[in-house]
């Protein structure tokens, strides 16, 4: 019988080494030693960013300005492992980094980390979650949870609730060509 693949471990391993890292990325007061070839391997913008025409002038230390280093950490765990960290299934905060590493997948354009952070928002949509959520499957074009989020607002009395809220405020005035969309999709 031949056991299943353990590639991920290894990779997980030489993430965790720092064994040979030759890229380290400043992220606030952190800092991630990783692998160029392998960040490129699995994202076509890290691709460009460290080998291509957007190569930074010193590939080897970068500067990343608009993430929180438990993201950016969140996102090259995932590269490396093709796993969430553990630390993602727990509490409220799986909500938040569910949010935040869905931005990172489309930034960097990790296709298959965007549709597992994706489904695991879908699981979080309740009338205090829907109005955001809706506006930031528009924002990175993700089909499947914006249907998530309409189907939980066809049910009796989701949509009032959640027009009184800030997220919905931030939803009409951030995505305001999907409000025909939203009624086009709760209305009976």
């Amino acid at each position: 019988m031949v056991p299943p693949s353990d590639v991920h471990r290894h990779m997980g391993c030489l993430l965790s080494s720092g064994q040979e890292a030759d890229v380290t990325f400043h992220v606030g007061e952190d800092t991630v030693a990783a692998h160029r070839l392998i960040l490129g391997a699995r994202s076509s913008v890290f691709m460009a960013e460290l080998f291509g025409p957007m190569k930074e002038k010193d590939a080897s230390h970068i500067q990343i300005h608009d993430m929180e280093p438990r993201v950016f950490k969140a996102m090259i765990h995932f590269m490396y492992n093709d796993t969430l960290p553990p630390e993602m299934d727990k509490g409220e905060d799986a909500f938040f980094m569910a949010q935040h590493l869905l931005f990172a997948a489309d930034r960097y354009d990790l296709q298959r980390l965007k549709l597992i952070c994706e489904d695991k928002l879908c699981n979080f949509i309740s009338t205090s979650t829907a109005a955001t959520t809706l506006a930031l499957a528009e924002q990175h074009g993700c089909k499947g949870l914006k249907e998530a989020c309409f189907k939980f607002l066809r049910s009796p009395g989701n949509l009032k609730t959640i027009m009184d809220s800030d997220g919905f405020r931030h939803l009409t005035s951030s995505c305001p060509s999907l409000l025909s969309e939203l009624l086009a999709n709760v209305a009976p």
